[in-house]
């Protein structure tokens, strides 16, 4: 289960597992690890679900988030386990879906490749904080927009939503555990081509993030620098 931080991954997997990981009350993030729950049956099979950290995380930079998630990817697949599906949470109570939500989800992309996105999940979370007429709204716009999830359910991701039950939690996880196991494209690139973490698409990706935020920064300071200049 991957999103941004605050999108209720963690109260999620638990209400399926009837697992105790910590979910976080304030703005501040929780999960700074990925934590596995403990094996649970569901519908005959036998699961686990793993809770990782957002790329927006209060305490660990995206470099180093990237390394957490990567490494232990790479370890499951390196043992023989493959992903059924993979769950992406995003906020339908967020007014606008803003840079941070847009960098976390380019990661996802990143991290899963175009291969594994039969696989993928993202799922709208507290529908009970909205309108539900503004809810039916934000959704239509994040199914059509090529900002944001249309290109992935072009390529048969899911759009599902979940309203906080255990009934809506279930019927989200009765559209995945069906599938078949694929491996996501950072394993691939960690285990099969034995790239460096750098080297992979999603590290790529944040190299040429911190570039960019490296650039911005100069450009602003070089403003204000030239703006004190002329107020001397």
């Amino acid at each position: 289960v991957m999103g941004a931080t605050g999108s209720g991954k963690s109260t999620f997997v638990n209400l399926l597992s009837g697992s105790t990981l910590h979910v976080g009350k304030g703005l501040r993030s929780c999960t700074s690890d990925v934590e596995a729950t403990p094996p649970f049956d569901f519908q005959g099979r036998r699961l686990v679900m793993f809770d990782t950290p957002g790329f927006d995380d209060t305490t660990k930079s995206d470099t180093d988030i990237l390394k957490l998630v990567a490494t232990y990817l790479a370890t499951t697949y390196e043992h023989g386990a493959k992903l059924a599906g993979v769950i992406y949470m995003h906020r339908i109570n967020d007014i606008r879906m803003g840079g941070i939500a847009v960098r976390n989800f380019g990661m996802f992309r990143k991290l899963c490749g175009d291969k594994s996105l039969k696989n993928v999940a993202i799922v709208t979370n507290f529908w009970s904080e909205v309108d539900p007429a503004v809810g039916d709204a934000r959704e239509a716009e994040l199914r059509s927009d090529d900002t944001f999830f249309k290109p992935v359910l072009e390529k048969q991701a899911k759009l599902l939503r979940h309203d906080g039950t255990l009934a809506a939690a279930h019927a989200v996880i009765a559209q995945i555990v069906d599938n078949q196991p694929m491996a996501l494209l950072i394993q691939e690139e960690l285990v099969d081509e034995h790239k460096s973490i750098s080297d992979t698409a999603a590290g790529v990706e944040v190299n040429r993030e911190l570039e960019e935020q490296a650039r911005e920064q100069a450009r602003k300071h070089a403003e204000e620098m030239e703006q004190i200049r002329k107020d001397m």
